[in-house]
C-alpha cells in the first residue's frame, strides 16, 4: 500500500520513512504544500501524513482541495502544533485525525491501520486465483488454506498483481508502486522480483504464475 507523507523535516521524514517501509508500506515523501497536491493530483493514495508547518504555508489550508481531488482519501495531521484550538481547526477543516510531535512510531502506525479501517473503507472480497488467496484488506497471501510467508518486495509484487488479476501491469507502475518516486529502481530489479515471485509460487504449488509479457509488464493467472 503506497502512502503519502508531507513532512519537510529531513530528519524526521527519513526516520517515518524507514520505519514505514519495515511494516511493508511504499511511500513517497513531499516538502511542500504544493508539491502534496502536485503527487495527489497523479496517485489515488488512500492515506496522506499532513504537516501543517510547511515552507509554502499551512498544510491545514490545502485539505479542502484534497478532499476535491480524492474525496475518499484519510487524512491525518501530524504536527507539533498541539493547543487544542490547533486540533479542533485541523479537525473542523476536514482532517480525520490529529496527531502532534513528539509521537511513538507504533502510535502512528497504530493511527494508520485505524484510519484505513474506518467505515468508508469498503471491505474488498478476497482475490483467488488457482490454490492462491490474496486478502486486500490484511494484505495477507495463502495457498489452499496456509499462511504464504514472502519478503516484502515479493509481498508487494504479488499485492500489486493481484489487485488487476488477469490484467497486465506495466513495468512503469509496477516500479513505481514498489519503489515509490524517490527510489531509483531498475527493470533489472524488478526482473529479478518476478522471478523470485513466480518460483515461490510455483515451490508451494500455488497453481498461479507471474507471467511475463515481453516489453509491456506482468500479470498473475491460473496455471
Amino acid at each position: 500500500m503506497r502512502i503519502l507523507i508531507v513532512e519537510d523535516e529531513r530528519e524526521l521524514a527519513s526516520l517515518l520513512i524507514e520505519r514505514m517501509r519495515a511494516d511493508g508500506f511504499v511511500i513517497d515523501r513531499v516538502a511542500t504544500a504544493g508539491a502534496a497536491l502536485d503527487a495527489i493530483r497523479v496517485y489515488d493514495y488512500p492515506i496522506v501524513l499532513l504537516d501543517r508547518r510547511l515552507p509554502d504555508g499551512d498544510g491545514v489550508s490545502i485539505i479542502p482541495e484534497i478532499r476535491r481531488l480524492r474525496s475518499a482519501i484519510r487524512i491525518l495531521v501530524v504536527s507539533a502544533l498541539r493547543d487544542i484550538d490547533d486540533r479542533v481547526e485541523g479537525l473542523d477543516a476536514g482532517a480525520d485525525d490529529y496527531l502532534t510531535k513528539p509521537f511513538g512510531a507504533s502510535e502512528l502506525l497504530a493511527r494508520v491501520r485505524a484510519n484505513l479501517r474506518r467505515p468508508g473503507s469498503a471491505s474488498l472480497p478476497p482475490v483467488v486465483i488457482g490454490d492462491l488467496t490474496f486478502d486486500l484488506n490484511s494484505r495477507e497471501a495463502s495457498v489452499a488454506g496456509r499462511p504464504l510467508l514472502l519478503f516484502k518486495r515479493e509481498a508487494l509484487l504479488l499485492e500489486a498483481l493481484m489487485r488487476r488479476a488477469g490484467r497486465v501491469v506495466t513495468h512503469a507502475t509496477l516500479i513505481e508502486e514498489l519503489y515509490g518516486f524517490d527510489e531509483a529502481a531498475q527493470l533489472n530489479a524488478l526482473k529479478t522480483l518476478a522471478s523470485r515471485l513466480r518460483r515461490r509460487l510455483e515451490s508451494c504449488d500455488a497453481k498461479a504464475d507471474v507471467q511475463s509479457v515481453r516489453g509491456v509488464g506482468y500479470l498473475i493467472r491460473a496455471v
